[in-house]
Formats: C-alpha cells, structure tokens, sequence
C-alpha cells in the first residue's frame, strides 16, 4: 500500500510504531551525515530523518537527491523528535526512513510552495495544481467544502430537495449576455448556459416541488470587473406557498446556522431596511453597516448663502470622518484628489474641520458662519475631532460618490473588520429602472418578480414608483443573497412583458412554456440565490472570491492554466455550420 497513515496525523503516542507514509518532498535539510526531509501531503507535514548511523550509506545517498516536489513513499520507524517544533502537530515525532521509493520526479517548481511564497498571482494561475499544494489555497478550498457540506445539511433537514437543472437551455434575456452553444445537430440554432435556474425553479413549483435547492454553476458574458468570474456558482432556492417573510425567515435561518456552524459566532435578528432607505443613508443598496459615517443631507443648512456650488446641486450631502480633524491639508488634498479620479467622478470636495474646542474650519468659510457648520455637524453626527466630507450634485451621482469615499475611508481607517459580521435585509427595491438612453423600463431583478400587493394598477400610470416584492441579504457590504416572490398568474405575467416592452409574441417566444405551465395550477412561490463563491470569501475573512474558486479565470475572463477560450479547428466549425470572418 501507498500509505497507511497521513503526513499530519502521527503523535508522541505512535513513537516506536512502524509506519508508511506518502506525499511530496516539501524540504531537504543536508548537513552531510544527517539528511532532514519534510513530506508533505493534503493534511500536514512529517519530518523524516536518515543518518549515517542508522540508515544505508545507499539510502542516505538517495535521500540527499531529492527534488523539490518529488512524490515519493517511505516506509520507517516513528521516534521521539530531539528538537521538537511546536508549530505543527506532528512537532514530537519524526520517522527514522528503512525504505524509500521515489514515486515520480518533479520539474523544480516555477515558484515556492510556501505560505508566503515568491509567486506572482499570474505565474500561480498559470501554476494553479502547484498553487492548491500552498496551505493558503488548499484550506480555503476545504473551507469552501465545509460552507456548502453545511448549506446541503441545513437546507435538507429543513425538507428541501436539491434537484438539478439543465445547463443547456434556451437563450432568455435576464440582464446580461448568455455564453451561446450552437448545435451540430440543429443547423443554425444554439443552446444557451444559463444564467440562472429561474425559470426552472418556478416550474419546479408548478410541479410541486415545494422546496427546492441547488449547488449550480451560472454563466454570465458580461464585460468584467475585478473580483468577477464568467462562471459562478449559486445556492438556489425556491419555496411554494410563502411571503415575503416566509423567506425571509428561512434563509436568514441558513444565514444564522452558517456563521454559528462555521465561524461560532451568535448575531441577532437581521435588520431591514428599505431600499429608499438604504440610498438615502449609505448611497449604495448593499451598505456595510459594520461602521457608522452615515449620510447626512444638508440641502437645508447649505444652499441659502452664495454659494453657488451648492445652490446649484439637486443634492448636498456629507459624512462624519472619526478623528479626520487631525488630517493635514496634504492628506486632505489626496482625499479630494482620490475623489476626483475618474472611477470616482466627483468634481471637487468640500471639508470641515470639527476641531476640539467645539469650533469649525472649512474649505468654504467665505461663505458659511459658525452656525451654520454647526448645522453641518449636527446633521453628519460630526463630533468634536472629526472631519466633515461634502460632495454635491445630482442626486444618484453624488450618492454614488460618497459611498466609494465612505468605503475607502473605511477601509483605511481600518473600520472593515473581516472577523466581525453585520447582516441586513434590503427590501422594497423598485420592480422597474429607466433607461435614460432608450426611455423604456426594464425589470430590476428580472421580468418574473412580483410587485408589492396592491401597487399593480401603478403599472399602467406610474410604472416608475413601483415597488418589488423583492429582498437582497447583504453581508459586510456585500450582496450575496438576492431573489423576490414571482409571479404566478399568467395574466400578470402577461402584463409584466407588455411593460418590459415585449410584444405577445416575442413573449410567447421567449416564455411560452412558462406562460402555459402557469395554466395549470401554478402555487405561489418565491425564492432566492446565494452568491457561493461571494458568501465563501466574507465567511473565509476575505472579498476576493478566486482564492476560493479551485480554477478561476482572471480579470480578462481566461483560463491562462489551460488556455481558454481558444480556437477551434475548420472541421469543427463545419460540423456545427459555423464560418468565421475575421
């Protein structure tokens, strides 16, 4: 046998005991008559030791040879250790080497396989089998493992079936562009990867289903963004015969059984907010509350002096900076400069300096008194050693901007504390956005969520104050659950299409077979999809999800490992009718 026992498991109480091991040379130690060698596997390193005393002059020669990363079997004795390590379980123990086999050579590796190796992200993705062998990657991938072995064991014990759905399906519009797959046995016709299980789900209630889940790999060709993949994976759920609240209360369950279960941590009920809410307090829809710096507007206490920087600005708005006032003119220009780059898009910043004997220094003092920066102070929650930040203009813009000024200041003041969990519900989402560009509407989440009881009939007059019977689960200022309760009436449905500008027959195309499904009893139903890989990364203490993900692609969408996306040859082409131009 290969091994009868593993690299990290042996302890004092083996001493004298024989033993195979097997795994990958990790480290050589040669101080000529004595030849220290770590071998490692998955869970753990054991050192093993030949010296000239007690192991062959032969086996003593083979041992001084090896290479980095060979895989090798060793058959020995376990002794005391003379100078036990107390950093790693197995510290008390080493194995006296009788027998060693070396398995496969290795290559040595373009990078060392250490924590804290000299490997660049795109030689480690390029290397990514080397990289899994780094206890960095190996653990966040067994934790990744323990998450998902947790959300199936809860999710199961609570009556739900995990029901796998297609991945070849029809191409739908749901927000972003599908990954197509044409068909060589459907000339000129082509499948679509989904972007979600949705209309899967639904028709999973239709029939009967009840309570539905899936572990599921979703696809997106949309253009990417840091941190984004084109294939992900969702916890997705569904429920018949529920509210809002009944899903709510089951998911924020699972949410609470997670971070018992896998971080030991007690939190109290969720808070909720509304989406208008949510906006107007923290500028964006998925806010981090694990620290204050909440908006403040100041359109009442600022535009009724001569500024016309103000007076001119649909919106005036700042946040409290704790302890900003110490900030030197130097670090307050890299703030405002910080602002002005074009990721942000702010065209300016006015600040005030809540000093410690109770007055105010501004950037504006030529146009504002005491008073009235007092007035700054008390509607930011500024207190005495603080600094007052303030950006203007259009309403959704400067929102938008001083969120991404919160969130950096956060982060730099070192506010975003990952071992700390701060949940919240966001309800009440609009069902419909303009498209300023086109004038028409189009569905929030997707055209399949339902308005908020009684709030139908402002479809036909204001579809834009609209409300949806929608939920996003935020963590950490993060969105990693989002989902609403759908529609099940075909006429509603039906309604729905016409406002998201669909002809009868483009939705017939499109949805029909979910249109006569609802014909045939359809349950009200609602449900949710967690972002897995998002979800992974808070509760691992991190927000990068590709640490997370066993084989990413990187920012540009590739696979640099295998090297895809790649070409295909002329005979494939033929076979699935396709010509290239290019």
């Amino acid at each position: 046998m290969y091994r009868d026992n593993t690299c990290g498991a042996l302890r004092a109480s083996d001493i004298n005991s024989a033993v195979t091991l097997s795994g990958w040379v990790h480290k050589v130690r040669d101080k000529g008559f004595v030849v220290w060698v770590d071998l490692r596997d998955r869970y753990g390193l054991t050192q093993l030791v030949f010296d000239q005393d007690r192991t062959s002059s032969e086996l003593l020669d083979k041992a001084k040879v090896l290479g980095r990363e060979s895989v090798i079997r060793i058959k020995g004795e376990i002794i005391e250790r003379a100078s036990k390590n107390p950093n790693i379980p197995t510290g008390d123990i080493e194995v006296l080497v009788k027998e060693l086999e070396i398995l496969n050579d290795s290559l040595l590796p373009p990078f060392t396989i250490e924590d804290d190796t000299d490997g660049g992200e795109d030689i480690r993705m390029k290397y990514r089998y080397l990289d899994i062998r780094r206890n960095p990657v190996k653990d966040n991938l067994i934790f990744r493992h323990k998450v998902t072995m947790e959300v199936r064991k809860h999710l199961s014990d609570k009556g739900f079936i995990e029901v796998e759905t297609p991945y070849l399906i029809k191409s739908t519009p749901e927000g972003a562009r599908d990954f197509v797959v044409p068909s060589r046995m459907n000339e000129g016709q082509f499948y679509a990867l989904p972007q979600s299980p949705q209309t899967f789900k639904q028709l999973l209630m239709v029939g009967g289903m009840d309570k539905y889940f899936q572990i599921v790999k979703c696809f997106r060709d949309e253009d990417l963004r840091a941190d984004r993949q084109p294939e992900f994976t969702q916890i997705d759920c569904e429920m018949a015969f529920v509210e809002q609240e009944d899903i709510l209360n089951a998911f924020e369950g699972l949410t609470k059984h997670l971070l018992k279960e896998i971080k030991g941590i007690d939190v109290e009920d969720f808070p909720r907010i509304t989406y208008d809410e949510a906006m107007k307090r923290f500028g964006n829809d998925k806010p981090d509350v694990r620290f204050g710096m909440e908006f403040g507007e100041l359109n009442a206490v600022a535009q009724h002096k001569d500024f016309n920087v103000f007076n001119s600005a649909e919106l005036v708005v700042g946040i409290a900076v704790p302890g900003g006032a110490s900030y030197t003119r130097k670090e307050i220009d890299k703030l405002i400069d910080w602002v002005k780059r074009p990721q942000v898009g702010a065209k300016g910043m006015v600040y005030v300096k809540c000093n410690e004997d109770g007055t105010y220094k501004s950037s504006v003092d030529k146009f504002y008194d005491q008073e009235d920066l007092a007035k700054w102070a008390e509607a930011t929650n500024a207190k005495a050693g603080d600094l007052i930040c303030v950006l203007s203009g259009t309403i959704n813009e400067t929102r938008a901007q001083l969120s991404a000024l919160r969130m950096e200041l956060a982060e730099r003041l070192g506010l975003r504390k990952p071992d700390e969990f701060a949940p919240l519900w966001v309800i009440d989402f609009p069902l419909l956005e303009l498209d300023e560009e086109t004038g028409t509407y189009h569905a929030m989440h997707h055209p399949f969520t339902s308005p908020k009881p009684g709030q139908l009939e402002l479809l036909e007059t204001e579809p834009g104050k609209v409300k949806a019977n929608a939920y996003d689960l935020v963590l950490n200022g993060n969105e990693i659950g989002g989902g609403s309760i759908r529609i099940h009436d075909k006429e509603i449905q039906a309604t729905m299409f016409k406002h998201l500008g669909f002809t009868p027959e483009e939705a017939k195309a499109q949805f029909g077979f979910l249109m006569d499904a609802f014909q045939y009893g359809a349950p009200p139903h609602g449900g949710i999809a967690f972002g897995l890989d998002r979800l992974v990364a808070i509760l691992g203490g991190q927000e990068t999800i590709r640490d997370f993900i066993a084989f990413p692609k990187n920012n540009s969408g590739r696979d640099v490992m295998i090297d895809a996306p790649a070409t295909i040859d002329e005979e494939q082409l033929k076979e699935l009718h396709l010509k290239l131009d290019i």
